[in-house]
């Protein structure tokens, strides 16, 4: 509701408490011995609203306001009376449904991932508004506001969701040092990013995600 009325940042704060409960709820499933496959079906079909639809949406409004018209379009006007360039944001919401139907059957996913992680994808979206409004620097601001960066954004984005790619996962299954190392210092790196330019931390981060692991996946 937040994003389709255009109250991004209220939209983005709701996102980042919902990527927080999907973490926990699943590592509560886990120590609880209360897995299934109906959980299973469910955990994606929220993830869908939470790290799909609401970010697509957000992509929208963020789109709709390189045209200059700030406030004054809605999802709910008529095509007729829209330019079509912010329903290019909409691809998101496809694309993780898509990523969300996938992972369910792939196997292969229960160590690492293949292809970026929706609530990935979703924390990217969210902190455009929040470096907007809180960020405080004027080129990212800049960037943000530019419509071919969120259009390469939305595009290679919707890509990574879908993509035959092997990234690493966070999970740690031991205490060993030398088999976590790269998982270890992309959180030391990401630590010092937030800790330094702030909300401009988050879409550096999921960028160096996607280039430590293809550096990774090729050593």
């Amino acid at each position: 509701m937040f994003a389709a009325t255009d109250h991004l940042i209220e939209a983005a704060f709701f996102v980042l408490l919902g990527i927080f409960f999907d973490f926990f709820d699943g590592l509560a499933a886990r120590l609880l011995k209360a897995q299934s496959d109906l959980g299973l079906e469910l955990d994606s079909l929220a993830d869908v609203v939470t790290s799909g639809v609401a970010p697509g949406i957000v992509m929208f409004q963020l789109l709709s306001r390189t045209l200059g018209d700030w406030g004054e379009q809605s999802l709910f006007q008529s095509m007729k009376e829209l330019d079509l360039l912010p329903y290019v944001g909409l691809l998101l919401p496809l694309a993780a449904a898509y990523r969300l139907a996938k992972f369910n059957l792939d196997t292969r996913q229960t160590d690492a991932f293949i292809g970026l992680p929706t609530p990935a994808m979703a924390l990217y979206v969210i902190s455009l508004p929040l470096i907007i409004a809180y960020g405080g620097q004027d080129l990212a601001v800049g960037l943000i506001s530019d419509k071919y960066f969120l259009l390469i954004s939305t595009i290679a984005l919707a890509i990574l969701m879908n993509l035959e790619l092997p990234l690493f996962s966070l999970k740690f299954k031991d205490f060993s040092f030398n088999k976590y190392l790269t998982e270890i210092i992309f959180l030391v790196i990401a630590l010092l990013l937030v800790l330094t330019v702030k909300f401009v931390a988050i879409p550096i981060i999921i960028i160096l995600y996607v280039l430590i692991s293809l550096f990774k996946r090729n050593n």
